[in-house]
C-alpha cells in the first residue's frame, strides 16, 4: 500500500522515549513491540500499490510537492503513552500544525484524483504506536505500568515520506518511495 508517514529515523528522543514505555510493559503478554527502526506516524493512506498507476503516484508525489514547499517543519511532543483496544499510543501534539501538512497531502490527491476518491476520513488523531496488541486482556496491568511519570520527548517532524507500507510478522515495514521535505 502507498501511503505518507511521518518516520523517526534519526530522531533518538522518540526512539529512546519508545524503548522506555516498552521496558515498562516487557513483563506483560499479549504485545508486539514496534521497533525502533519502524516507528512511524501514520499520516494519510494513498493507495494499494496494485490500483494506483505510477503515472498517478509520480503527479501525487509532484502536488504534494508543490503543496508543501512552503509548509514549516512541526515541533512536536510525544507522549505520554496510552493503551487502547489495538496497541499502546503516544499521543503527538500540537495537532493542528500536523494537520495543515496532512491537508496538504489530501489536497494532492485531490490534485490527481477527485475529492471522493481521497482514502481515509478527514478526522485524524496523530499518534506513535509503541505496541501492538495481539491479545484480549483487561487494561488495568498495562495502564499500571505506563502510569510512573507520564514521560514526554520532543521532536522536529522536517519531511514526510511516501512509503510502500506492508505487514507480516505483527509489525508494518516499509520501503520508502518519495521523501519531501518540509519548507525552511
Amino acid at each position: 500500500m502507498y501511503t505518507w508517514h511521518f518516520t523517526f529515523d534519526g530522531r533518538p528522543a522518540v526512539r529512546d522515549l519508545a524503548a522506555r514505555y516498552q521496558a515498562r510493559l516487557s513483563g506483560l503478554s499479549g504485545l508486539d513491540f514496534v521497533p525502533a527502526r519502524w516507528l512511524h506516524l501514520t499520516t494519510q493512506g494513498v493507495g494499494f500499490t496494485d490500483e494506483v498507476s505510477e503515472p498517478d503516484i509520480e503527479a501525487i508525489v509532484s502536488a504534494a510537492r508543490s503543496r508543501l514547499a512552503a509548509v514549516p517543519p512541526v515541533r512536536v511532543t510525544l507522549g505520554p503513552a496510552r493503551v487502547t483496544p489495538e496497541a499502546i499510543l503516544l499521543d503527538v501534539s500540537p495537532a493542528g500544525e500536523l494537520a495543515a501538512v496532512r491537508a496538504g497531502l489530501r489536497w494532492a490527491i485531490g490534485d490527481v484524483w477527485s475529492a471522493g476518491q481521497i482514502p481515509d476520513h478527514e478526522e485524524w488523531t496523530p499518534h506513535v504506536s509503541v505496541a501492538y496488541s495481539r491479545s484480549t486482556a483487561p487494561a488495568g496491568p498495562y495502564i499500571s505500568a505506563l502510569a510512573e511519570d507520564g514521560d514526554r520527548a520532543e521532536s522536529v517532524i522536517s519531511d514526510v515520506e511516501l512509503i510502500i507500507l506492508g505487514r507480516d510478522e505483527h509489525l508494518y515495514e516499509w520501503t520508502t518511495r518519495a521523501d519531501i521535505r518540509l519548507s525552511y
